[in-house]
């Protein structure tokens, strides 16, 4: 049995320039912490010295481990990320940390008493969005309302890249997923949502990033064909497995 109480994963695809930062902060942060935790950095088939900037950081941060993924998209570094994950909760963070660093601790308890999935939300009561052009809010507050129609009635906002799950939910729902591009994160919320786990959207301010890799027009089509397949799959009842009985 792990002794780590929190898991913090980071996709990095190319991602040499802004991965240091990232790390100062969270190595910074969980200084500050009573709970024991690591850092997950799942390197996926980058071009760049992403891999060798992360293990060069295992000095500076000793909770920090690195996993090495040749394959490439960011559903496949988070799902290996998640599976290999130690902690008793587990939350994957985009590397540009565009909700601060500090909001991750509202995402387990105290702050929630009961976590199954804990996402980040840009639209729930509370939340500020700082910086975002008019037309990538307005794209993507019309995938969302796809993403609502066909598959998660109720969700405001699946898109934000900051989300939690006990472990227990992650080794249900994670082996379930078969999308490794960006929408990823509707197939395994729909998925824990159909095996009866709980979703609870949380309030973040989030700051917008030029350098952002989502391009929302040019990836609109295949994210749309994405939804479809997942009600597709839920017909053939991928998605169908029970919930684990209550520790």
């Amino acid at each position: 049995m792990s002794n780590i109480y929190y898991s913090i994963i980071l996709p990095a695809h190319n991602e040499e320039k802004r991965l240091p930062a990232a790390l100062d902060k969270l190595g910074a942060f969980l200084r500050q912490q009573p709970y024991t935790a690591e850092v997950v950095v799942v390197e996926n088939g980058s071009s760049d010295r992403t891999l060798e900037v992360a293990q060069a950081f295992q000095e500076q941060l000793p909770q920090l481990r690195v996993i090495h993924e040749t394959g490439r998209g960011k559903g496949l570094a988070v799902r290996r990320g998640m599976l290999e994950a130690k902690g008793e909760y587990r939350i994957f963070c985009d590397v540009d940390f565009s909700m601060p660093v500090e909001e991750i601790n509202r995402f387990i308890p105290p702050a929630l008493s009961k976590v199954d999935v804990a996402i980040a939300s840009r639209e729930a009561p509370g939340a500020v969005r700082y910086n975002e052009p008019e037309l990538r809010h307005f794209i993507g507050r019309g995938f969302n309302t796809l993403v609502r129609w066909i598959a998660l009635p109720g969700l405001q906002d699946t898109q934000c890249g900051f989300k939690c799950f006990s472990a227990e939910v992650a080794e249900k729902v994670f082996p379930l997923q078969t999308i490794d591009g960006w929408t990823f994160d509707v197939e395994v919320l729909f998925a824990a949502r159909r095996m009866g786990y709980k979703i609870v959207e949380v309030a973040v301010p989030w700051y917008y990033n030029a350098d952002s890799k989502v391009r929302v027009l040019k990836d609109s089509y295949h994210m749309f064909a994405d939804l479809i397949n997942i009600r597709l799959n839920a017909r053939r009842g991928m998605y169908d497995t029970a919930p684990a009985q209550p520790r």
